[in-house]
């Protein structure tokens, strides 16, 4: 029997945002069993990490309501969901969550920090019925049942960073030494245009992989790092689905639109085809 975590304690974050450069400061605070993990925005309106609530998936994903939101959460969010945390209340004062290194590593430290505590009901788990497909121009994710959560991850970028290949099954363990160090990345070209349009204030080289013509100004966590981010992402994205995921998803050059339209679809399934079950 697997059953539902939560943190022994809060922890806490402060620092400016990738894309805003503005500073925030975020509490992630323990939670009962069954309240999953959810958003409190400058103590003003408070809501569940479901994609129902994505608003925005450009550069990063968006979540809040109305005129309340908080960016870039999916850094946080796969460090809840890839180190098994089920249950927290994010508590968030400012527009955009931290970035920290660029990774997910920070977020994951302070949760072994503190430690993850056990509560007495079980793991709740989404298990697909079936394979779904879901398409966006050459962009492909296929989510299938399986017996674990389970990412292969597939991206083909100019050089010099190429195509890669990375398969990982996210367990705690696993996530912890091979998704959560990776960082975000980008192109130095690239660079100004999304200066230009508000993007990347916060970004620099301790806290972004950047890609020069030659290779990256500053040295890899791993020959991999672009895709093991991508898997970081993906997990982020799907801890929006409201339940623990039990399948494997097979990504083709996927990014934050794709990840949050499956999931806000499979979230439709919950109610139909698909199983949710406690984990026994």
């Amino acid at each position: 029997m697997q059953y539902q975590t939560t943190l022994r304690d809060a922890i806490a974050f402060e620092g400016a945002g990738l894309h805003t450069g503005v500073t925030a400061r975020v509490r992630v605070l323990p939670a009962p069993a069954g309240h999953g993990l959810r958003f409190r925005l400058d103590d003003s309106v408070e809501f569940p990490a479901r994609a129902d609530y994505v608003l925005d998936t450009v550069r990063a994903t968006v979540v809040g309501v109305g005129a309340h939101r908080v960016s870039t959460v999916e850094h946080l969010l796969s460090a809840l969901l890839g180190c098994g945390v089920d249950n927290a209340l994010i508590d968030v004062h400012g527009g955009e969550i931290p970035v920290e290194d660029g990774s997910a590593k920070a977020f994951a430290d302070a949760i072994d920090a503190v430690g993850i505590a056990t509560l007495h009901e079980a793991r709740v788990r989404w298990i697909p019925a079936e394979t779904r497909v879901f398409r966006d121009g050459d962009k492909m994710l296929i989510v299938a049942p399986a017996s674990s959560f389970r990412v292969r991850m597939m991206v083909d970028y100019p050089p010099p960073i190429g195509a890669q290949y990375v398969d990982v099954e996210i367990t705690p363990e696993a996530y912890r030494a091979e998704v959560a160090p990776n960082r975000t990345f980008g192109y130095q070209h690239e660079v100004e245009g999304l200066l230009k349009r508000g993007l990347a204030q916060g970004g620099t080289l301790e806290n972004a992989v950047v890609f020069g013509p030659d290779g990256p100004l500053a040295p890899l966590r791993s020959e991999s790092e672009p895709a093991r981010h991508k898997i970081l992402d993906l997990v982020g994205d799907f801890a929006l689905l409201g339940a623990y995921p039990q399948c494997e998803v097979i990504a083709i050059k996927s990014g934050h639109k794709l990840h949050c339209t499956a999931v806000r679809e499979l979230r439709h399934d919950l109610g139909e085809s698909a199983a949710v079950t406690a984990t026994s």
